[in-house]
């Protein structure tokens, strides 16, 4: 079975974030950037796959040469080899577009991404992925066991979990529950050394057109001052008379 996970380059979440030129850009000074979190989680279940039932794992990302330090993460994990396509992922659509191309040249079985981005929270690249590739697709999904070509997955719906069927090839978009956090792996000394040696390989963009463009970025408002009361019947008031929330 080959196996494509599809990492994010995404700034770590203890970053402090700003913008320039006018709001339209992002800042990237200062920032530590990681795998995607959601993709991590599912990276650590492809790593299961390949321990116990020998598949092979490829890792990818769109972006520029800045993101190698983090496919090369993702090789210290455990992966066996990397791509990136070379261009910035400046709209959703163009990095499904130039994925599925990825995809189309790698012949693989199963991709395997997270349900998000831990930056822009778009949840829109895996789905439009299969719908390029006319794969099936399961989002959300907290649990997938790979039988030949036949997958049974466990997906996370509104009030309780669906347990579904596919065969191969399929896109999965995972999230925590398709492994567990204490499962996530931090790459030894011998996993980083390894990586050095493993191909990361460059691939030129397919010439894909991005379908939006940012405009400007916005901070949430500050929060405002903090009350303190002294017992229930002014806080009842409060919330009553000044918040409105009762």
């Amino acid at each position: 079975m080959k196996i494509l996970v599809c990492i994010s380059h995404v700034p770590d979440t203890t970053s402090k974030i700003n913008f320039t030129e006018n709001d339209t850009k992002f800042d990237t000074n200062g920032v530590q950037f990681v795998i995607n979190p959601y993709d991590e989680f599912s990276l650590t279940r492809a790593m299961w796959f390949k321990e116990k039932q020998g598949a092979s794992v490829t890792v990818v990302n769109v972006g520029g040469p800045e993101t190698e330090p983090t496919l090369r993460k993702a090789l210290a994990i455990g992966a066996d080899d990397a791509i990136r396509v070379n261009t910035m992922p400046t709209d959703g659509f163009l990095v499904a577009k130039e994925l599925a191309e990825v995809v189309k040249n790698g012949g693989y079985d199963l991709v395997l991404a997270g349900k998000e981005s831990a930056d822009y929270n778009g949840q829109m690249v895996p789905g439009m992925l299969a719908s390029l590739l006319g794969f099936d697709f399961v989002n959300g999904c907290v649990g997938i066991e790979v039988d030949g070509t036949n997958a049974t997955l466990d997906r996370e719906i509104d009030g309780g979990e669906e347990k579904v069927s596919s065969s191969l090839p399929l896109v999965v978009a995972g999230q925590k529950g398709i492994v567990e956090e204490k499962d996530l792996r931090i790459p030894n000394m011998r996993g980083i050394m390894m990586a050095r040696k493993k191909p990361l390989s460059v691939v030129e963009a397919s010439g894909a057109s991005a379908s939006t463009t940012t405009t400007t970025f916005e901070k949430p408002a500050p929060k405002g001052d903090v009350k303190l009361v002294d017992n229930v019947d002014d806080l009842i008031n409060l919330l009553h008379n000044e918040a409105k929330a009762i």
